[in-house]
Order: C-alpha cells, then structure tokens, then sequence
C-alpha cells in the first residue's frame, strides 16, 4: 500500500511539473516558446514594430509643380503667403524656384496639395491671394464642405478703380446667392461679417444691370445706449449721423462725386426708418440695416413696403439690441413669424465669417462663451427656484 501510494505521488508530482511548464512555456532563443507562440513581451514588441514600420505611416514626399505665371502671386509679397502656408499646414513645405515639395503623413501631405491647387486656381481665375486667404482656403478645406474655396473666393461682386469685392467666406458665398435667388433675405451675424457691405454691393451691382432702378437705404434712428440730447441744425443734419455708415460704403463702390446726383435724382435715397411708412416701393433694391432696434411693428412696417420688382434685404446684429426699456427686437420675432415662408431666406453668419481685425473674431467669440454661461446660469436658477417654490407650497 504504502509503495502504490508513493508511486502515485511521483506520477503526481511529474503531471504537475509537465502542467506548469506548459502554461508558462520556455522561450527559445528566437523568442518563441516551445509551442510555437511568442512569449508575451516579445509579442507585443513585434506589433508595435510592425505599427512603427507599416508603409502608410512613413513619411511620404510630394512635388506640387506652380506654373511660372502663378508663382510670385503664390508666394505673396516677400514671401508671406508662403509663411502662411507653413504655419497653417502639418507637412514642411519647401519651395525651390516654381516646384513646391510637401513631406509629411500620407494625410497630411494630401492636404498640403489640396491647399495649394485651390490657391493656383485662384491665381488662374485672376485672384492676388494674401495671408488671410491663405487661411481661409484651409479653413474652407479642413471644414469639408464640398466646395471649392477657389469658387467662393472668386466670386466677383463689384469692381471699382481696381478694387474688386467679393465674399470671402463660404457663409458668405451662400449669402450673396440667396440675394440672388430670394426676393427678401435676412442677413444675421455679429459685426464685422459683411452683412451690410455685401448687401450694398449686390445693390449697386443690379442698379448698374438696370435690374432695379434705385437703391433705397434704411435703419432705425436709435442711439447706441447713449443720450445725445439736442442736436442742432435741419432735419437731415440730424439724422445723418445715424445714416453715416451707410454713405461710407457707398462712397466705396460708387464715385463720391456722383453720389449727391444720383441722391438729388432719387436714384439713391438714404432715410430713417420712420419714412417708410405709407410708401410702396417698386423696382427697388432696398436694404434694412441695424434691424436688430426695429420693434416688431416696425418691421412689419417695412415688410409691407415691398412692391413689384423689388428685393429687400434686412441686416442685423441680435446680440447688440439698443432698444429702450427691455422692448423685443423685431428681427428676432421675424424669424419665428416667417420661417418656412416661400422666397423669403434667413442668412445666418457667424464669427468665422468676420473679415475684420483678427481680435474681432476672438472678441465675437468671447462674448458668445460669455453668454452661453449666463444662459445657463439662468437657467439653473430657475430650475432651483422652481424646486424650491414646489417644496413650500407641499409643505
């Protein structure tokens, strides 16, 4: 007994050995264990060597060649453009003479190509790219939005002594055709994004067509939060400040000589809002600027006004309402009144649309943060004061 028993210990104990030697498994030299398998370690160095030596994620080289004609507009006044281009792109760009060498991830050096093929294109089409072009191209390209930014950028409004206006966002692009497509438009968008000015040269554009035959301009004469008392002088020295910005873009796409004839004849009139009432305007182009301070009665005012062969655009800030004592803003409730009406199209642009000063954009966008927290603050209040008035009256 005692001898089977001992005999059974042995062949337990080997069962045992052979059982842990063939979990753990002994790595051979090559790092493979004895089954064939590579040991935990060594396995996961392999795939990361593989991850690391994959041919999609090594570098790649491309050469983007600029025809001659192209490559100092290319490359901007002392080199700015390109200085643009290699802040704004991941691959490294390098430039000798008219070929331009992208190194980077396939991905990175696709996009670098796609930047530079818009921005020939725009050259083709006559365009003189700067820096800021150069950033909205990526801009419009990293959105994917599936236009060309060499369309949108080269979509010519006006031009005057050499100077041409055109939009320069894809926003605004979108903009500008629905003033083409809608018989009334809403422009809505912080300052700085074009609203008015694109509007204006639209307007000039179709007096020049002999689509319309005059070009009326119009806002409310509200002050910006101040009190200016008394103004001396006529009736039209004192409401010409609050008309100033309109007669400074037109003075930009309209020689300022011929301005007072063409105000004189009725070609061009500038007035208050307050003159519209009781007129029916035909074959106008006619622009609401600063609509965000019309009440609600008064843009129903001016809607009324359209006649036959008119279009209308109305332009307005609704964050930067300058009404007294807490009134509604007109185009804030227009919104709600007319959506889904038939010819007509709300144009939302935002702080990417900004064509002025760089701040702006920040500036825009720090108040929108700003505002967005209040919102929400005043939000959470009243769902807590709500709580708290139903826990009284339970109690």
């Amino acid at each position: 007994m005692a001898g089977i028993a001992a005999g059974g210990s042995a062949q337990s104990g080997q069962q045992q050995s052979r059982d842990v030697e063939n979990q753990q498994g002994s790595a051979t030299p090559d790092g493979t264990a004895r089954n064939g398998t590579a040991s935990e370690p060594d396995l996961s160095a392999q795939r990361l060597s593989a991850q690391q030596n994959r041919p999609q994620d090594r570098p790649v080289q491309s050469k983007v060649t600029v025809p001659d004609s192209a490559v100092l507009a290319l490359v901007g006044t002392r080199d700015a453009n390109l200085r643009a281009v290699e802040e704004l792109l991941v691959a490294d760009v390098h430039v000798r003479g008219n070929e331009v060498t992208l190194t980077g991830d396939p991905g990175d050096v696709a996009f670098g190509e796609r930047v530079f093929a818009e921005l020939i294109a725009m050259v083709d089409k006559g365009g003189q790219p700067g820096p800021d072009a150069v950033r909205r191209v990526v801009d419009m390209l990293s959105a994917d939005d599936g236009e060309s930014p060499a369309d949108v950028l080269s979509l010519d409004i006006l031009s005057r002594r050499g100077r041409i206006i055109r939009p320069k966002t894809l926003n605004q692009k979108h903009y500008v055709d629905a003033i083409d497509q809608n018989t009334v438009v809403f422009g809505i968008g912080p300052a700085g994004t074009g609203k008015t000015y694109l509007a204006m040269a639209k307007a000039v554009q179709a007096l020049q067509s002999k689509q319309v035959n005059r070009i009326i301009l119009t806002r409310p004469a509200v002050e910006a939060g101040e009190r200016l008392g008394y103004l001396p002088g006529t009736l039209y020295e004192k409401i010409d400040p609050y008309l100033r910005p309109l007669y400074d873009a037109l003075h930009d796409m309209i020689d300022p000589e011929s301005v007072p004839r063409l105000t004189q004849a009725g070609t061009i009139e500038v007035a208050p809002l307050a003159y519209m009432r009781g007129r029916t305007l035909n074959d106008a182009f006619i622009i609401l600027d600063e609509a965000q301070n019309t009440t609600p009665e008064q843009m129903k005012m001016f809607l009324t006004r359209l006649g036959f062969g008119s279009r209308v655009v109305v332009t307005g800030d609704v964050t930067q309402v300058d009404l007294p004592g807490g009134q509604r803003s007109g185009l804030k409730v227009v919104r709600e009144i007319l959506d889904g009406v038939d010819d007509v199209h709300f144009a939302v642009l935002d702080s990417g649309d900004v064509v002025r000063h760089r701040l702006v954009t920040d500036i825009v966008n720090a108040y929108d943060r700003w505002q967005a927290e209040q919102d929400a603050d005043s939000e959470q209040f009243t769902r807590r004061s709500g709580r708290g008035g139903q826990f009284r009256e339970h109690a």
